[in-house]
């Protein structure tokens, strides 16, 4: 056997596999030899068919089968021992018709190359990670949204600013039908607002379901409908009000701390609020980190420049999924996922440059801090390693879970990397600042 690679240019070569007789020979005989020993042809017994005859039936397709394996098993082998780093799968090039009655046969594969590159995680520009803290306001809410949740319901004879209101939504057209509970803070206009105010049980107020609330979801909940038929949805609707109540808010005391965090770990309001604050920046925590990950992702994308192999990728596209395409989609395939392939290539850089790896442990620890977080949802608070690791095995018998949380690993030593050595400025505001900013005024 001969293998010889000719490159085109610095992304695309052709690798060229020429297979003898010597290579095939033996182990084509030898299957043709057991299936002798097993063929059941009308008129021979077993075992004592014509070798002549085996090979006359058998022969043309063990040979294409063995010199398929011989030939995937080379180039297999060659690719690993050139370090070539490829882009998809060789593609094997057109050729004539292959005379199965030759002695020696050539194919030809073209590869795609990864480009050579360099990452510079110095941006001239910094980028922010932001230091997202919960501000009074934003703590005295949380509060207040507790006091209320644990308060006591009283019975209101009209409807407040601060009532909780229910009734039923109702349109004959669209079968809406739909009773729920409601407070006017939902609502997105003041003028729907004033529509409920002083309203009394009975009383039906007739709502145009065009600008009623921020998004289609709320509008989705009220009405118990599908979010396609809640996007620009413009009929007018009535709410036929049963309920009207008030909360009175829960005092701020020792049987209203031990119900939110157990016995005594929160004695005073001011601990309370400590409590929510600390809370409340652990989430802040990933919001912001996963913004930093988003930045610098797009800036290296943007700022790593090298070239790809495009047609060779576009070819490849063509055949690759489980259905064919055609040039012209496999083309817009290949435009659509480019961005996607780039940083791939950034990220696999990234992590050989660094030295960055992810091992069996690193996944398997991951998994454990994962399961024991959903744990403490729900009160769980030390279990054991072994209930730990029992749980892990199984979560890591799903080899789709394995994936998702390898990513996870991958994206949190990156993480840390652009961290440690990207250009980034820190920016400490409030939470709806940080909205403000990043998400502009919704």
């Amino acid at each position: 056997m001969n293998i010889t690679r000719e490159n085109i240019d610095a992304l695309n070569a052709v690798v060229k596999v020429e297979i003898v007789k010597e290579d095939y020979n033996d182990k084509v005989e030898k299957i043709l030899v057991d299936y002798r020993k097993t063929a059941n042809i009308p008129g021979f017994r077993k075992g004592q068919v014509p070798m002549g005859m085996v090979k006359k039936q058998y022969g043309k397709a063990v040979l294409v089968d063995e010199v398929n394996k011989l030939l995937q098993d080379a180039l297999n082998k060659y690719l690993t021992e050139e370090k070539l780093d490829v882009l998809g799968q060789p593609l094997p090039k057109q050729q004539d018709e292959i005379n199965w009655e030759s002695d020696s046969f050539a194919f030809e594969f073209e590869l795609g190359l990864a480009p050579e590159f360099s990452v510079d995680l110095k941006s001239k520009t910094a980028i922010t990670h932001y230091n997202i803290v919960a501000d009074d306001k934003m703590i005295d809410e949380q509060v207040e949204r507790i006091q209320k949740q644990y308060g006591k319901i009283v019975s209101e004879t009209e409807v407040k600013k601060d009532s909780e209101i229910t009734g039923t939504f109702k349109n004959e057209e669209k079968e809406i039908d739909n009773t729920v509970t409601i407070t006017l803070d939902k609502f997105k206009g003041k003028a729907t607002e004033k529509k409920f105010i002083g309203a009394k049980v009975g009383d039906v107020i007739t709502l145009k379901t065009k600008g009623l609330y921020e998004d289609d979801h709320e509008l989705m909940n009220a009405l118990k409908i599908q979010h396609d038929d809640a996007h620009g949805l413009d009929i007018e609707v009535t709410f036929t009000i049963t309920e009207i109540n008030s909360r009175e808010l829960a005092d701020l005391d020792q049987e209203l701390f031990d119900k939110l965090f157990g016995k005594d770990v929160v004695k005073s309001a001011s601990e309370l609020k400590a409590k929510i604050k600390e809370d409340a920046e652990k989430q802040f925590v990933q919001q912001s980190d996963q913004k930093l990950l988003n930045d610098v992702t797009e800036y290296l994308v943007d700022n790593t420049k090298f070239d790809l192999p495009a047609e060779f990728l576009t070819k490849w596209m063509q055949v690759a999924g489980e259905k064919e395409m055609d040039e012209a989609t496999a083309k817009e395939e290949y435009e659509k996922s480019e961005k996607s392939l780039r940083y791939q290539l950034i990220e696999g850089k990234l992590m050989s440059d660094n030295d960055l790896k992810v091992d069996f442990e690193d996944v398997k620890t991951s998994a454990k801090n994962m399961i024991k977080m959903q744990m403490a949802q729900f009160g769980q608070l030390n279990p054991s390693e072994k209930e730990l690791d029992d749980i892990a095995a199984r979560v890591l018998g799903n080899q789709e879970e394995v994936r998702r949380i390898s990513e996870q690993v991958v994206s949190q030593k990156l993480l840390n990397l652009y961290k440690e050595k990207a250009n980034i400025k820190t920016k400490e505001m409030s939470y709806e600042a940080f909205v403000k900013e990043v998400y502009g005024d919704k």
